[in-house]
């Protein structure tokens, strides 16, 4: 990992377990994982956001004020909203998407769940994940919340990662098998 990277991280996980002490205190695990799940949407869906909270040229009192007016909209519970004005205020809301992260996986370790990111060629129905998820809970032993993402160029199959494990069904993956196989013959 590069330095800058684990200095990210660090920042992000000091934030992530105080505001995740705070919240299971209140006894708002539950819509803290609500509200994260709205956050990462909102970061992959606004560039305009992830522009604001990387953004150096900005004053701390008006990333906090645009922090702030996004927690209101969004309703975020105190604990993170308290959160992300103190990270304005410290500038180091540029690792925020880290910062969810985190705080997903604690939230999913203190339910005794794991999370497992799924890439497929077109959009997983609720029947397929569900069965996916009931599948890998059984050889895993744990409650699986899947985080799933399309990628059309896999053409078929899926890529799952749980953990430092990745099973990968793709057809992208077995053509890209074949064709080095069929450099080494030829």
């Amino acid at each position: 990992m590069s330095e800058p990277a684990s200095i990210s991280s660090g920042i992000a996980a000091r934030y992530a377990k105080a505001i995740f002490e705070l919240a299971k205190e209140a006894k708002s695990l539950g819509s803290l994982e609500v509200n994260l799940d709205d956050l990462s949407a909102a970061l992959d869906a606004s560039a305009e956001l992830r522009a604001m909270i990387g953004s150096p040229v900005l004053s701390r009192a008006d990333q906090g004020a645009a922090i702030t007016a996004i927690a209101d909209k969004m309703g975020l519970v105190p604990e993170l909203k308290n959160g992300l004005a103190l990270m304005a205020a410290k500038r180091r809301l540029f690792v925020l998407p880290q910062l969810v992260a985190i705080l997903g996986r604690m939230i999913a370790e203190d339910k005794g769940e794991i999370s497992a990111e799924v890439t497929s060629a077109k959009a997983l129905s609720k029947a397929q994940a569900d069965k996916l998820a009931k599948t890998l809970k059984a050889r895993i032993g744990r409650d699986v919340k899947l985080r799933a993402t399309v990628d059309e160029s896999l053409i078929g199959g899926l890529v799952v990662k749980v953990g430092s494990k990745m099973i990968d069904t793709s057809i992208r993956s077995r053509l890209d098998s074949l064709q080095n196989a069929m450099k080494e013959v030829g």
